[in-house]
């Protein structure tokens, strides 16, 4: 099943998607208009006191930022660096920059927010102007030296000393700007960024259009389930054989939160893909009594109120070579890029 929100046009170069491609035009000169004018200073970024490395994708889609988010972070710390996390707060209604703890309302502050917060345990605030909330995270916690964007990419009023851009080729479907397909921003762009993620296989052909810029790959690995609201009770794949399952996801990429149960021997009864950041109710996650309901760990943070005893939920973890981050971290002192 495919992800919801994604138009099915999007996924080759149809009919359809020609038809779009009069108003692709146009957001294609707006955009880099938009670029440009950031860049000749005509319209005005602003530059925090502590190194910001954004991470974000090209394409409108679940691509794997938040998993790297979640490795950034942590390697980060393991490099002695203090990092803080900046979020524009998807799904959520706050209306000035906010902090999120792991115990924060996702419908005040949006879904990945709260995962962020519990995985990386870093000071983390979100806000629509990400400069705003980038200024009231470090008058909280002045110990922060670093700060990451969670999905900043075209966020150009920030200024970045660094830029990590995850690519799933599966996401850019026909490499077209939006509306005619999923780019917001053409290949070409990823010619000056710092590093670039490679989630799941590349092909040739795209190969040959990436830029040559610092590239390495990633995988997702898959944890232990864990019981909805009892982390600490945990299962593995094969302790839910001989149970009707049936999983649920409300992210960027649904099949591949379903691609992955199966890949570790689930047989699911049923699949449901729900838009990313979908608001969920308990008719959303009725099962059939004495059946078992599977959900990404994302969807989880909204649904533990409201889900069957019989949840559980699947964590995954990026795993990337982090020798990969030295280039990037020796550009943390350096220019900015805008």
């Amino acid at each position: 099943m495919a992800a919801l929100n994604r138009p099915v046009w999007w996924s080759k170069r149809s009919f359809i998607a020609v038809l779009w491609l009069p108003l692709a035009g146009l957001f294609f000169w707006v955009s880099a208009l938009r670029r440009a004018a950031y860049r000749a200073g005509w319209l005005r970024s602003e530059r925090l006191p502590v190194p910001v490395i954004v991470v974000g994708n090209i394409a409108a889609g679940g691509s794997g930022k938040t998993p790297v988010v979640i490795w950034l972070a942590a390697a980060l710390v393991k490099r002695g660096f203090s990092p803080g996390i900046l979020s524009r707060g998807y799904g959520g209604n706050a209306e000035v920059p906010t902090s999120v703890q792991a115990d924060s309302d996702p419908a005040v502050v949006g879904d990945e927010p709260v995962l962020l917060a519990r995985r990386t345990g870093c000071p983390l605030w979100v806000g629509r102007d990400r400069v705003a909330a980038g200024r009231a995270l470090l008058a909280a916690h002045p110990e922060v030296n670093v700060l990451i964007t969670d999905d900043g990419l075209q966020h150009y009023r920030l200024q970045r000393s660094a830029e990590i851009v995850v690519i799933d080729e599966t996401i850019l479907g026909n490499a077209w700007p939006l509306p005619a397909g999923p780019l917001r921003e053409p290949i070409a762009r990823l010619a000056s960024a710092s590093l670039l993620i490679a989630n799941g296989a590349i092909s040739a052909c795209l190969q040959s259009r990436l830029p040559p810029v610092s590239q390495t790959g990633m995988a997702l690995e898959a944890r232990q389930f864990y019981r909805l609201g009892q982390v600490a009770e945990k299962r593995g794949a094969a302790d839910f054989s001989g149970q009707r399952l049936h999983a649920l996801a409300g992210i960027g990429n649904p099949e591949r939160f379903f691609t992955t149960l199966r890949e570790l021997g689930l047989r699911l009864e049923t699949t449901r893909a729900l838009p990313d950041h979908h608001a969920f109710s308990a008719e959303d996650l009725r099962v059939p009594a004495g059946e078992v309901l599977l959900l990404t760990e994302k969807d989880a943070v909204k649904c533990a109120a409201l889900a069957p005893a019989d949840a559980w939920v699947l964590p995954v973890e990026a795993c990337i070579d982090e020798a990969a981050l030295d280039h990037l971290l020796e550009r943390l002192h350096g220019p900015e890029t805008a």
